[in-house]
C-alpha cells in the first residue's frame, strides 16, 4: 500500500498538468458552446442586472434592457459593441453585481466571463480579417516634414504650413480621426512645391549663404540718448537687465533677410549675478518680430551666464525679417522698474540688478539636409547632368525660380526617355516605399513622353514627374498591403492605398511601419534591402533593425514625437502658471521640465530599465535650475545635465514627480484629482476610466479655501453613478495634491484674500487604493503603484502600439498585448524588450 502511495506520488507531477490541460479544455469547450448562444449570455447578464440597470435611469446611466445580442453573432466594430465590452469589464473586475446586490453564483461568473471573452474577441477578429485592423491612414503633417526633408535632402520646416492634426487620447496619427479635404489637398500641395521648388533651386544654384557678424558695437542700440527696448553698450559689452518688459532684449541688427536654419554663435558673461547662485544668471534666447502687432515668440534655447565670459551655441529655424531677443529668464531675479514701456541708457545700473552681457554674436546659415551635391543626387540620382553652357541662361542669385535654376544644366543622354523612366521609377519606390511596378508608373512614363514630345527640357520634365508622385494617393497614404492578399498593387492601381484586406503585412509594410515608429520618415536603405528581400517576416530581423534604429538621433527623434503625444509634453506651453501664486516658475523652467522628461525616458529605453521604474526610479536627469526649483539639494556646477541619484527622495523620482507630467494635468492656477487622476489612470497606470454621465456636473475648484477639494470631492463621489470611477480615479489624484500646478511640492494651499494670496489649508494626500490598500502620503502611493509593474507595462505597450499603427488598443488586441507582458516578464518589463515585443506583435505584424 506504501509502495504504491509512494508511486502515486511520483505520477503526480506529470498527472497534474495533464489534469490542468483537461480541466483547461473542458471550460474552454463550454465557453465555445456558450459563445455559440448570445441570447443566454444575454439572459444571464439580465438575470443579474436588470434590476440597477432598468431604461436610461438606470445606476451610472447604463441600461441593460438596451444590449443588443444580435451583434455578437457577426463581425462588429469597438463602438458597436461597447455596451457588450463594458459589462465584460465590471463582471471580469468584480465590480458587479456590487456586494450589496448579492454574489453572482460561481459558475454562472465562470460561464459569462469565459463566454463574453471568446464572443467579443471572435466577433471583432473576424472584422479585422475582413476589413483590417487599421483603416486607411495618411502622413500626418509632421510625417510629411519629415518624409520630404529625407526624400529631397533638404531641411524645411513646412509642416507649420497645414493646419494642426486633431488629436485623440494625445495622439495626432489615429486614421479615424484623420480628415481629408479640398483645403488639406491645397495644404499638400502647397507643401509640395515649396520643398521641390527649394531642392531644385539649391542643387542647381550656387549655395549663398547669408551670415550676421555682430561686435557688442552692432548689438547694442545705435542711438545712446534714445530709450528703447535693445541693449545698451556699458564699457564694452552690450547689456541686457533683469526685468519683465515684453521684447526687452531683442537685436535689431540681428535681423536675417533669409529664412532658412542658423547656427548662433553668442559670447557672453553675467553681471552682478545673485551671489548664492554663483553670480551666474539664467538667459533666454528666443526669435520673432519681436513687436506688439506680432508678439508670438519662437523658443530657440536657454544658458546660464557666468561671470567669466563663455561662447554659447544654438542651431534654430529664423524666419526672413525674424530677429534674436536675448535676455535674463529667471523669475528668481530682482526685477528692474522702467517707466513708459522703454529702457533709457544707464537706467538699469543704479538699481543693481543682474544682467546678461554679451560681447560677440554671430548668425550664419547652415543646410542640415546637405550640400547641394547630396541635394542633387536625391533628385537625379545617377543621371549625367553637366553644366549646359548656355550663355542666355539668367545668372544665379538668391530667391531664384526652378527654371531659372534648371535653364542653366542639361541631361546628358542618348537616351533620355529611357534614362528619366529609370531614375522617375527610382524616385517612385523611395517615395511609395516600395518598388514600384510598370501599372503603377504607367501614368509617369507617359508624362516623361508628352513632355519630351513638346521639347520640354529633359530635367523640367523630371520635375514635373517628382511633383506628380509627391501628390500621388500613394505617397499620402500609407500602403499596407496584406502578404497573403490574393491582389497585388499591379491589380489594385485604381483602389486607394491602405484599403487591402487584413492579415499579415507584405514586408515593404511592416518596413514602413517600423521606420515611421522609430524615425518619423520612410524606411533607410539597409531596411528596404531587407525589405526587398522578404526578410521581414523573420520577426528576429525586425528586433535586429529595431535595435540598430533606437540609436543616436533616431532614438532622440522617438523619444521626443512619442512623448510629445504620449505624454501631452507639446501641450506644455499651452497654459501659464499665475506669476503671483508662482513665482519661481519661468520659461527656463518649462524648457528644462521637458528634457528632464525625454532625457529620462530616452536612458530606460537605451538601458532596458524595468517598467517600474516609469513609475518608481531612483534617479533623474537635472540641470541646476530644475534642482533648484525642486529645492532638491544637488549642486550642479555649470548649466550641463547631469543625471542624479534620488535615492529615497519622498518628493521626487519617476514620471508622477516630472515638472511637465505635473504642468499638464492641471491649469496653470489649479489642480484637480480627478484631472490629474483621470490622466495618470490612462497615460501610465493602465487602469481604464469610462467617460462620465452626461448629467454629472464638473467640479469646480473652491478659490476662497473655505472647502477643500477633498471635502468638495465627497458630495460628488457619494452619487452611485460617480463612486465606481472615482474608486480608480482618486487614489492617483489625491496621492499628486501634494504637488502644485506648475510642479512644486506643496504642503498647504494657496488661497485667494483680497488681491494676494496666502497659505490655506494642509494638502491630504492619504487615500486608499481601487483593491483597499490604504497610503498616508505620496511616497507610499508611488511604492503600490509600482507593484503593479505589469499593468504599467501593458499600457506603455498598449501607447506604444496606438503611436506605431494609428489605432487605439481594441477588445480582440488584449490577448497580443497580454503575451507582450508575459515575453518581457524575465527582464522585468524592461521598456526596450516591451518595444521589442510590441513590433514583432500580431497587433503591429498584421493590417
Amino acid at each position: 500500500m506504501k509502495k504504491q502511495t509512494q508511486q502515486h506520488n511520483q505520477m503526480m507531477p506529470y498527472l497534474s498538468p495533464l489534469r490542468s490541460v483537461l480541466a483547461l479544455g473542458s471550460l474552454c469547450l463550454a465557453a465555445i458552446a456558450f459563445a455559440d448562444r448570445p441570447e443566454q449570455l444575454l439572459a444571464l447578464v439580465q438575470q443579474n442586472c436588470i434590476d440597477c440597470h432598468d431604461g436610461q435611469d438606470g445606476e451610472g446611466g447604463f441600461d441593460v434592457a438596451s444590449l443588443d445580442a444580435d451583434v455578437l453573432k457577426r463581425p462588429a466594430s469597438e463602438k458597436e459593441l461597447f455596451k457588450w465590452i463594458r459589462v465584460f469589464d465590471r463582471i471580469h473586475d468584480g465590480e458587479m453585481p456590487p456586494p450589496d446586490a448579492g454574489e453572482m453564483d460561481a459558475s454562472e461568473h465562470t460561464q459569462l466571463v469565459k463566454g463574453l471573452r471568446q464572443t467579443l474577441d471572435q466577433s471583432q477578429s473576424q472584422l479585422h480579417r475582413q476589413i483590417g485592423r487599421v483603416q486607411s491612414r495618411r502622413l500626418t503633417r509632421d510625417q510629411l516634414e519629415w518624409t520630404l526633408n529625407d526624400l529631397l535632402a533638404v531641411d524645411l520646416p513646412v509642416a507649420e504650413l497645414m493646419p494642426e492634426e486633431e488629436r485623440t487620447d494625445g495622439f495626432r496619427n489615429i486614421a479615424q480621426a484623420q480628415s481629408m479635404s479640398y483645403y488639406h489637398l491645397e495644404d499638400h500641395l502647397r507643401i509640395v512645391d515649396a520643398a521641390l521648388d527649394y531642392a531644385f533651386v539649391r542643387a542647381f544654384s550656387p549655395e549663398q549663404p547669408f551670415r550676421l557678424d555682430l561686435p557688442a558695437t552692432r548689438i547694442a542700440a545705435k542711438r545712446k540718448g534714445q530709450r528703447n527696448r535693445e541693449p545698451e553698450l556699458r564699457q564694452d559689452a552690450a547689456v541686457v537687465w533683469s526685468s519683465s518688459m515684453p521684447f526687452y532684449g531683442r537685436i535689431n541688427n540681428s535681423t536675417v533677410k533669409v529664412s532658412g536654419w542658423y547656427d548662433i554663435a553668442l559670447n557672453a558673461s553675467s553681471i552682478k549675478g545673485p551671489e548664492d547662485q554663483g553670480q551666474r544668471v539664467w538667459c533666454s534666447v528666443r526669435s520673432g518680430e519681436c513687436t506688439s502687432s506680432a508678439p508670438l515668440l519662437n523658443w530657440i534655447g536657454e544658458f546660464e551666464a557666468t561671470p567669466e565670459a563663455s561662447e554659447y551655441t544654438f542651431r534654430a529655424w529664423l524666419e526672413a525679417g525674424h530677429r534674436l531677443e536675448i535676455r535674463p529668464q529667471d523669475r528668481r531675479l530682482k526685477l528692474g522698474r522702467f517707466n513708459g514701456g522703454q529702457v533709457g541708457f544707464g537706467e538699469g545700473e543704479p538699481q543693481d540688478l543682474p544682467g546678461v552681457a554679451m560681447y560677440h554674436l554671430t548668425l550664419t546659415q547652415v543646410f542640415p539636409g546637405g550640400d547641394p551635391d547630396r541635394v542633387r543626387k536625391a533628385l537625379v540620382g545617377d543621371l549625367n547632368v553637366k553644366w549646359a553652357g548656355n550663355k542666355d541662361a539668367p545668372k544665379p542669385r538668391r530667391g531664384e525660380s526652378v527654371t531659372d535654376a534648371l535653364a542653366r544644366f542639361a541631361l546628358v543622354s542618348q537616351q533620355p526617355a529611357q534614362d528619366l523612366r529609370r531614375r522617375t521609377r527610382q524616385f517612385a519606390s523611395r517615395a511609395f516605399r516600395r518598388p514600384a511596378n510598370d501599372q503603377v508608373m504607367k501614368p509617369y512614363f507617359a508624362m516623361i513622353s508628352q513632355g519630351l514630345e513638346e521639347k520640354q527640357p529633359p530635367l523640367e520634365v523630371l520635375y514635373h514627374c517628382c511633383r506628380a508622385i509627391l501628390c500621388s494617393p500613394r505617397f499620402i497614404y500609407f500602403t499596407e498591403v496584406g502578404a497573403d492578399a490574393k491582389q497585388t498593387l499591379a491589380s489594385t492601381a485604381k483602389a486607394l492605398p491602405g484599403n487591402a484586406i487584413g492579415g499579415r503585412l507584405d514586408d515593404h509594410a511592416i518596413a514602413t511601419r517600423l521606420s515611421y515608429l522609430l524615425t518619423g520618415h520612410g524606411p533607410d536603405w539597409t531596411l528596404k534591402k531587407a525589405a526587398d528581400e522578404g526578410k521581414l517576416q523573420d520577426p528576429a530581423e525586425v528586433i535586429k533593425h529595431t535595435r540598430r534604429l533606437l540609436k543616436g538621433d533616431n532614438l532622440d527623434h522617438f523619444v521626443a514625437d512619442f512623448t510629445d503625444q504620449w505624454l501631452d509634453l507639446a501641450d506644455i506651453a499651452f497654459t501659464e502658471p499665475d506669476r503671483r501664486m508662482y513665482r519661481h516658475f519661468d520659461l527656463t523652467v518649462q524648457s528644462s521640465m521637458v528634457q528632464e522628461t525625454r532625457r529620462f525616458i530616452k536612458t530606460l529605453i537605451s538601458e532596458n530599465v524595468p517598467a517600474h521604474q516609469l513609475i518608481d526610479a531612483k534617479f533623474t536627469w537635472l540641470n541646476n535650475r530644475l534642482a533648484d526649483y525642486y529645492e532638491l539639494d544637488h549642486k550642479i556646477e555649470d548649466d550641463q545635465w547631469r543625471r542624479v541619484a534620488l535615492g529615497d527622495h519622498p518628493h521626487r523620482g519617476g514620471l508622477l514627480t516630472h515638472g511637465s507630467v505635473l504642468k499638464v494635468t492641471a491649469n496653470g492656477t489649479d489642480s484637480s484629482p480627478v484631472v490629474r487622476g483621470v490622466w495618470l489612470c490612462d497615460r501610465i497606470l493602465g487602469v481604464p476610466i469610462p467617460d462620465p454621465p452626461e448629467s454629472v456636473p464638473a467640479i469646480e475648484p473652491d478659490i476662497r479655501g473655505a472647502k477643500t477639494v477633498r471635502e468638495i470631492l465627497e458630495k460628488h463621489r457619494s452619487q452611485s453613478e460617480c463612486a465606481s470611477c472615482h474608486l480608480r480615479i482618486d487614489p492617483s489624484g489625491f496621492a499628486l495634491e501634494h504637488f502644485d500646478p506648475a510642479g512644486r511640492w506643496r504642503d498647504n494651499y494657496l488661497v485667494r484674500k483680497g488681491g494676494s494670496f496666502r497659505s490655506g489649508p494642509k494638502v491630504d494626500s492619504a487615500y486608499q487604493m481601487p483593491d483597499g490598500r490604504p497610503f498616508e502620503s505620496f511616497q507610499q502611493f508611488r511604492e503600490l503603484a509600482a507593484d503593479n509593474d505589469d499593468q504599467v507595462a501593458r499600457n506603455f505597450a498598449a501607447k506604444l502600439l496606438t503611436y506605431a499603427t494609428g489605432r487605439e488598443m481594441t477588445f480582440a488586441d488584449r490577448k497580443a498585448l497580454d503575451q507582450i507582458v508575459v515575453q518581457t516578464a524575465d527582464e522585468q518589463y524592461g521598456l526596450r524588450s516591451v518595444i521589442e515585443a510590441s513590433v514583432t506583435s500580431p497587433i503591429f505584424l498584421n493590417k
